[in-house]
């Protein structure tokens, strides 16, 4: 069986931040609501299924939210960037593809649904 087709089908969340916010502050929120989520599906599912990537020099965070728990944490995420760093802070894309290597390749924004 080929995972090639699955994974090109990946819907990401791309977070790019203002400079004004500390993108330390900003990993460490990631981590919160990795674990918020963690404790209503359990760490090992957490582990298995929440992908993220962070660029700090770029101001970039990419979410995987091909999966209920990454979509989870992304809606988690971003809500408590939110109220951590304000709603101008940040601009969020949805983009279609893998989990890039590096953040900041997620720059295509998925194309609307019919």
């Amino acid at each position: 069986m080929s995972t090639g087709n699955a994974r090109s089908g990946r819907s990401v969340y791309r977070l790019v931040f203002e400079p004004v916010v500390d993108m330390e502050a900003v990993e460490e929120t990631l981590l919160l609501a990795i674990l918020a989520i963690g404790c209503l599906y359990g760490e090992a599912a957490v582990r298995l299924d929440a992908g993220y990537a962070i660029d700090p020099d770029g101001r970039v965070v990419v979410l995987d939210a091909s999966t209920e728990i990454g979509c989870a944490v992304a809606r988690v995420f971003i809500g408590f960037c939110t109220r951590e760093f304000g709603d101008d802070t940040f601009a969020v894309v949805r983009a279609d593809g893998p989990l890039p290597k590096r953040p900041t390749a997620a720059t295509r924004p998925c194309e609307p649904v019919a």
